[in-house]
């Protein structure tokens, strides 16, 4: 073989490997590099956040009972207290003497009832003797009456019988009037007594109120007064109208803000993890037990029914959280946990065991009659076909990019999907796909443009971006 021949040999296969290098390199430039996961099983939890502050179930604001300047102050804030505990008290001079003094007006109003029954008895004893002295006077008088029809004594004398008699008569019905009267002067004065007695009941309040006393075991948790100071009765939330706040920290609560979106998904007896800013890597167990009804401002706070304001902004729902009293973290913190300590509480509103799931930036929206077309065509739009004006346009289906290999080539086609508990980063799916199955998951831009039928290459390596200074 000639020198001519073999380089033309030589020219042809080079010119030849070129064209084959070519075509690869350019059928390489139109597939799409796509990252891509799996359906996998595993443990969906779905969780709603919420941030608030710690508060007791129950606290007070002890007001102020009586008038006047405080004599002593018994506690200070942090001091756990039991029930029945004496936390203040108020000066007392003028209760004090009320009391004293209708003390004397019992014992002088006993003192008369005791005089009234010793005149009731007196009046029987008369009554006793007049009845006596009636009787004699009715034997005499009957005796004089006998003689006198036999005509044996003078009328004068039989006069004088009649006469006697019907004094003692007048005496007796005289002495059994002034019994009743001394009955009811000693009913009259018991009345007495009893009026006393209750106003004294009265006396003793006011002078009680001087006095106050911790409704519950508790903690106080703001003591706005000094030793000296005047109470002042009747005025709410006026400076002196209130002693002290108690609160009852056997029950403590998380009172959190749910934003509006996410408060759909929380109902009673949820799981809850609350976490305390103050009290670093430690995680109190308890359970929603509270849901408001009412939608409160993000700004103000203000529950919209009672704002006069008609922004759109963003909303929150109160949700109040009990922490567990069987957790032995919450037995350890009781001494530490104050109310309006900062909280966060971590809602547990739905748990999958081993569900299908993907990753929820796999999620696409797209028209499926469109996404079917461009299947079928490879990824582009059909030119002959005319585009149907009169057809009523879906809404858009919920689906995924599935990788499928069609013609010796991966593509990614959409497929429809049905999902349900949404967890932190992936998301359940109940039907359109099974496990293993391999879906485009990202770039956002490739996702974004991504079309049915489409030819992709998988590139999971992690992209890196640079910042402007870097260049």
């Amino acid at each position: 073989m000639s020198a001519k021949k073999k380089i033309l040999i030589v020219v042809v296969v080079l010119v030849l490997i070129g064209i084959v290098v070519g075509t690869i390199l350019n059928s390489q430039a139109n597939v799409t590099k796509v990252a891509t996961g799996k359906a996998s099983r595993q443990d969906l939890v779905s969780i709603v956040s919420g941030t608030g502050q710690i508060k007791p179930k129950t606290y007070v604001n002890i007001g102020a009972t009586a008038f006047g300047r405080i004599t002593h102050l018994n506690v200070k804030e942090g001091d756990h207290v039991k029930a029945g505990t004496i936390l203040a008290t108020v000066e007392s001079v003028q209760p004090q003497a009320t009391v004293a003094a209708q003390r004397a007006t019992i014992s002088s109003s006993r003192t008369d009832v005791n005089s009234y029954v010793a005149a009731e008895k007196t009046a029987e004893a008369n009554i006793l003797q007049a009845k006596a002295d009636l009787e004699q006077k009715q034997l005499d008088y009957n005796r004089s009456l006998a003689l006198y029809n036999d005509k044996l004594i003078a009328k004068q004398d039989f006069d004088a019988k009649k006469a006697a008699f019907d004094v003692s008569a007048a005496t007796l019905a005289q002495r059994v009037a002034t019994l009743a009267q001394s009955q009811a002067q000693t009913e009259s004065q018991r009345g007495h007594v009893e009026q006393a007695v209750a106003s004294q009941r009265s006396n003793f309040d006011a002078l009680d109120k001087t006095v106050s006393r911790a409704p519950f075991d508790g903690l106080v948790t703001n003591v706005p007064v000094r030793e000296g100071e005047t109470m002042v009765v009747g005025i709410q939330n006026a400076e002196g109208s209130t002693l002290m706040t108690l609160a009852d920290m056997s029950v403590i609560t998380a009172e959190v803000k749910v934003d509006e979106t996410d408060i759909v998904n929380v109902a009673l007896n949820q799981p809850v993890d609350v976490t305390v800013d103050a009290l670093p890597g430690r995680v109190f167990k308890g359970h929603v037990t509270n849901v408001g009804d009412q939608a409160l401002l993000r700004t103000t706070g203000v529950a919209t029914s009672q704002s006069t304001t008609g922004t759109e902004e963003a909303k929150d729902f109160k949700v109040v959280v009990t922490l567990n009293e069987s957790t032995e973290e919450l037995r350890r913190s009781m001494d530490e946990l104050r109310p309006g300590l900062s909280a966060t509480a971590k809602i547990t509103t739905a748990h999958k065991p081993n569900a299908l799931t993907i990753p929820i930036q796999a999620l696409v929206q797209r028209d499926a009659e469109t996404e079917k077309v461009l299947a079928d065509n490879n990824g582009k739009q059909p030119t002959t076909a005319a585009p149907d004006n009169n057809r009523a346009k879906a809404p858009p289906a919920q689906g995924v990019y599935l990788l499928v290999t069609q013609k010796k080539k991966v593509r990614a086609v959409f497929t429809p999907v049905t999902t349900g508990v949404t967890g932190a980063t992936d998301i359940e799916v109940l039907s359109g796909l099974k496990e293993g199955d391999e879906i485009v998951t990202g770039r956002y831009k490739v996702l974004r443009t991504l079309k049915s039928g489409t030819p992709v290459k998988v590139d999971n390596t992690v992209e890196v971006t640079t910042s402007p200074d870097d260049k």
